[in-house]
């Protein structure tokens, strides 16, 4: 069975199944008030490829991920702009979908919206007050952090070290007792959209969708509980706080991908103002493409984003394409069916790797030595033998949602027109009208690439 690193524990356990056979797991999903970034793509395809791989091994994944369409940004961004919450929310959920869409993520079982689970998070608040672990503030209900005798689990840290370093911003005007107190209902400030409650007219906190959410489609003690680190703290440890204040299991393990960084080791964020659209990633390399980098770092760890990490990927791509045409014949790769049985010890070894914290940086590299070994069989005349091989890789991409064996597309003499009249702006130093034709060619379906030898165009 499947281990991962749980970052309550601080140690790679496995996954015990509340039920055989069936997964459950939440993963925390877009605010949709912006168009996505690459590390929105890092995310979801970490947790992508953490469910396929669990499905190919036989196990049901019923996978929840939340949109939040009520939050502060998107307030922000309707007012700015004269439109409503809806508007604005409706706007970007279908940008997020269509990244996802083109990125191959699958939908999720569930994604439920905060919006609908309004009145469920109003009575889960009424009980924390009736308990004592919640209070009502100047503005809202704010839940009590010292009520949780573990609170801080998931940061690590002794709650008198979490209130040093809470930022505390007029606390008494807002009402909080306690700098590291969280806020499960704001009242409604004017003009601002809002749903009433026993506190008076508002919405509620962020901290307590999720769950919420999570406890009424997954139930008690659900598997898994997924996100990026920045997650950690403090938005799951404050959902597992209010679970735990309300007598309910929460997820049994919790799992964090790491960030995605820009060359130099900075995070990549909208708050610095240094990430990149994910739209803008994908019509230029492509998403098969970023799904195999994703795959060659490690989940936990941070992640670098350039032209030359994303051209060494679509350069593997390129090896994989060629050896899938290569072997299509014997293995009927991507046609639903195999004349050859996958080397089984082969598949074992990527099984072991996937299972050890999902080892994808080894499963890719042991996939890409047997593409070699298969490669120099095939030369031989051991066509058998390779063509297991080859049937191995092509489980092993099949399990991580990586699609392989595309033919090169034929570039039309209209694009390859068009690329040449760029390379001589460029050559010019004409950037606007280099930049427009770029523009032409990724909105005719082309991915358009730079390189020493001049404009580079393909599917």
């Amino acid at each position: 069975m499947l281990r991962l690193y749980d970052t309550a524990f601080e140690e790679v356990r496995e996954l015990e199944l509340r039920e055989p056979g069936r997964l459950s797991m939440y993963v925390c999903g877009p605010t949709v008030y912006d168009v996505p970034h690459i590390g929105h793509g890092r995310f979801t395809l970490v947790w992508d490829i953490l469910r396929r791989y669990v499905e190919w091994t036989g196990v049901q994944v019923r996978f929840v991920s939340n949109v939040t369409d009520i939050d502060d940004k998107i307030i922000e961004r309707a007012a700015v702009e004269g439109r409503t919450i809806g508007e604005v929310s409706r706007e970007y959920e279908a940008v997020w979908w269509d990244a996802m869409d083109r990125l191959g993520v699958a939908r999720p079982s569930d994604d439920p919206h905060a919006t609908a689970y309004v009145e469920q998070m109003v009575e889960m608040i009424a009980g924390l007050v009736r308990s004592g672990k919640a209070y009502v503030g100047g503005d809202g209900v704010y839940f009590s952090a010292a009520a949780v005798a573990d609170y801080g689990l998931l940061a690590h840290q002794p709650l008198d070290s979490l209130k040093v370093g809470a930022r505390v911003e007029a606390d008494q005007d807002r009402g909080k007792l306690d700098p590291i107190d969280f806020a499960l209902w704001k009242t409604a400030k004017p003009g601002e959209p809002s749903w009433e409650s026993p506190w008076g007219a508002g919405r509620p906190g962020w901290h307590t969708e999720c769950v919420v959410m999570a406890l009424d489609l997954l139930g008690e003690d659900f598997d898994l509980h997924g996100g990026g680190v920045d997650l950690a703290f403090p938005h799951h440890e404050n959902e597992r706080a209010q679970a735990v204040a309300a007598g309910r299991r929460f997820a049994r393990r919790w799992a964090h991908s790491g960030h995605v960084v820009v060359e130099g080791g900075e995070k990549m964020s909208k708050s610095l103002g240094n990430f990149i659209t994910l739209p803008d990633l994908l019509a230029r390399y492509g998403p098969r493409a970023y799904r195999l980098q994703v795959l060659q770092v490690h989940y936990r760890s941070p992640m670098t984003v350039s032209d030359k990490t994303m051209s060494a990927a679509n350069a593997a791509l390129e090896r994989l394409d060629a050896f899938a045409r290569r072997f299509a014949a014997t293995t009927a790769a991507g046609e639903g069916g195999a004349d050859a049985v996958a080397d089984a010890a082969a598949l074992e070894g990527f099984r072991q790797r996937m299972d050890d914290d999902l080892n994808t940086p080894e499963a890719m590299a042991a996939m890409f030595e047997l593409v070699t070994r298969a490669n120099a069989l095939g030369d031989a005349g051991r066509v058998a033998e390779a063509a297991a091989l080859a049937a191995a890789v092509f489980e092993m991409t099949a399990a991580v949602g990586l699609s392989v064996g595309s033919a090169p597309a034929e570039v039309s003499e209209a694009a390859v027109a068009k690329a040449a009249e760029r390379d001589e702006a460029r050559r010019r130093k004409d950037w606007a009208s280099a930049d427009a034709l770029r523009a032409e060619l990724e909105d005719d379906g082309w991915v358009v690439e730079d390189t020493p030898q001049g404009t580079v165009i393909r599917r």
